[in-house]
């Protein structure tokens, strides 16, 4: 698969109905892992749901901040605030590409949850799609970053790198435009 470049403008937009069923789910602590503007963090941050954002784009964070949402310039594979305590983590717009091993990612995603945590996980509408690829972002003004390791999975992928990591398929949403998988850490067995 050639790079791809994925825009901006995409990530800046107002939450469209998948992202609203998402966010109506989203009742407890959320974490929204390459949050990019923050259009998930700020709407949370509006119906008075604790959520924090994590970008690596120092200018996404800074966007996220202005608009009045809570964010971090962080890796999601480096220290994390409230490890094992997230009650829902968010991963749309193609963030299961993050690092390009959806497995490493959900496996950090696991240890980010808290028992009977769900991640909400966009993927690929395409369901046999496993494509392993860099892309680089374009702010729609002629800028574009360096390249970075990326994926794009469609939900037969995501069902097996799920499992490897831990996480149960709890519910998918059946693709329109978007389609979303709806992951679960395991309750704890004391």
């Amino acid at each position: 698969m050639n790079e791809l470049t994925l825009d901006l403008a995409r990530w800046a937009r107002a939450p469209d109905d998948t992202d609203t069923r998402v966010l109506d789910r989203c009742l407890g602590p959320a974490l929204d892992v390459g949050c990019g503007p923050g259009r998930m963090v700020v709407a949370l941050a509006r119906r008075g749901v604790p959520a924090l954002g994590i970008d690596v784009a120092p200018e996404a964070v800074q966007h996220v901040l202005n608009a009045g949402g809570l964010a971090l310039v962080r890796s999601v594979f480096k220290h994390v605030p409230g490890e094992g305590r997230w009650q829902h983590a968010i991963l749309l717009d193609g963030c299961i590409g993050i690092g390009g091993s959806p497995i490493a990612l959900l496996k950090r995603v696991r240890e980010l949850l808290a028992p009977g945590g769900v991640a909400y996980v966009e993927h690929d509408t395409s369901p046999d799609r496993a494509d392993l690829t860099t892309a680089r972002i374009s702010d729609g003004r002629g800028r574009v970053s360096a390249p970075f390791a990326w994926a794009v999975i469609g939900h037969n992928a995501l069902d097996r790198a799920a499992q490897q990591a831990g996480l149960r398929v709890l519910e998918t949403w059946p693709p329109s435009d978007r389609a979303l998988c709806v992951l679960q850490r395991p309750a704890e067995v004391s």
